[in-house]
């Protein structure tokens, strides 16, 4: 990773993580490696879990609370259930650290909403992520689409086949009342993509959700349909019934950038029997271990995503980025010297030191969970969902 210097005065940022699942220890490499900042502890309420954790050499703790008792916490990272987001927020802004929280932010929007007020009432920053518009991919479309290159973003088709609905889940991950099943969870990936290629304010969500096994109900996939206020159409597919793979589409790069062929493939298939709830945990533990990998050979590919523009197309390959005008066709090659979780730090040093929202601020992530719930609310009414404005400011 190329880590930004450190200013001759500025110390590291203290940070502290909260939850020590999955998420939470794919980022210990990327903050044990930037010297912008300091790991001082972890919060973890699983005894098991804790082992793991201690294995850092930081203290581990069981409660938010008792992070009081750590010097200088500039800030935290809540890797908690969903459920736990919102209240665990508002009291780190009540100590006075600002706060990164994983998406989906919260249950609902009117969650959000309180958390988005917390901050500016302290004064203090919420950063939600990671997502995947911080993927060096997406932020390369971003900029290609700035630079008018594909003249006017017309529209971005986004689809995703995986095997997520079988992988071990915690119960809350598939219960959509709790922020669960594929439309928060993978969905608010997709979102935050498109929004971030296709001007950001969305006008109008048409979509369906399907629950497609009796033995795991959830909401496991969905097909969403976004009208831009800018003008821009785009489409978020999303099967995670472990059927077809997109990996089969992007030459066989994984989400975290790995070449997996169908022969080497970790995937789970369809169980045939109701799976034992404490068994599942312990499978997910275990999983959570090397889940998300620290670092990759090839870029990573959130299922296939393609932009047309008024003078041209662009998707991704393994390296970079593909690129056809009527001048022809380019490959722009990528550096993957920084992973996703690298960059997540790359922002957040910036807005922690110097007090001021980012790009994937609160605002962006509350407005991503309310398109989420209008996904939503459109599946079960049967029609087209109609935001109340095109950006509502908090």
């Amino acid at each position: 990773m190329a880590a930004p210097r450190l200013q001759p005065d500025a110390r590291p940022l203290r940070i502290a993580i909260v939850g020590f699942g999955a998420a939470a220890q794919a980022f210990v490499p990327a903050i044990q490696a930037n010297p912008a900042f300091e790991l001082v502890a972890v919060v973890e309420n699983n005894v098991q879990v804790q082992i793991t954790a201690r294995t850092l050499g930081v203290p581990v703790l069981g409660e938010l609370r008792d992070l009081k008792q750590i010097s200088k916490v500039d800030g935290v990272y809540l890797a908690t259930p969903t459920p736990n987001h919102a209240a665990q927020c508002i009291e780190a802004f009540e100590n006075g650290w600002h706060v990164l929280v994983e998406k989906p932010m919260a249950i609902h929007s009117a969650d959000a909403h309180q958390m988005v007020a917390a901050a500016r009432r302290f004064g203090k920053t919420l950063t939600v992520g990671h997502s995947h518009s911080f993927d060096e991919p997406v932020q390369a479309m971003k900029r290609i689409i700035e630079s008018g290159e594909i003249g006017v973003v017309q529209m971005v088709n986004t689809w995703c086949y995986t095997d997520w609905v079988y992988r071990p889940r915690r119960p809350e991950e598939l219960d959509a009342t709790l922020g669960g099943g594929v439309i928060f969870r993978q969905g608010a990936h997709q979102v935050d993509v498109l929004r971030a290629l296709c001007g950001g304010a969305v006008n109008t969500v048409k979509a369906k959700v399907f629950d497609a096994d009796p033995l795991r109900k959830t909401i496991g996939a969905h097909a969403i349909y976004l009208d831009f206020v800018q003008g821009a159409a785009a489409t978020a597919i999303y099967n995670g019934y472990s059927g077809v793979s997109s990996m089969d589409w992007t030459h066989n790069v994984s989400e975290w950038g790995y070449v997996q062929t169908p022969a080497n493939r970790p995937w789970y298939r369809r169980p045939t029997q109701p799976q034992d709830a404490a068994q599942e945990l312990t499978a997910k533990q275990a999983r959570a271990k090397t889940a998300i990998p620290s670092s990759a050979p090839f870029q990573p590919h959130f299922g296939l995503t393609v932009v047309s523009g008024t003078l041209g197309d662009m998707a991704q390959t393994p390296e970079g980025l593909r690129i056809a005008t009527a001048e022809g066709e380019r490959e722009m090659k990528l550096t993957n010297s920084q992973s996703p979780r690298d960059l997540v730090l790359v922002e957040l040093a910036q807005t922690w030191r110097n007090n001021v929202p980012g790009w994937h601020d609160g605002q962006w992530g509350y407005e991503n969970l309310r398109i989420c719930e209008a996904a939503l609310a459109s599946a079960r009414s049967g029609r087209e969902h109609v935001l109340s404005d095109s950006k509502h400011t908090v």
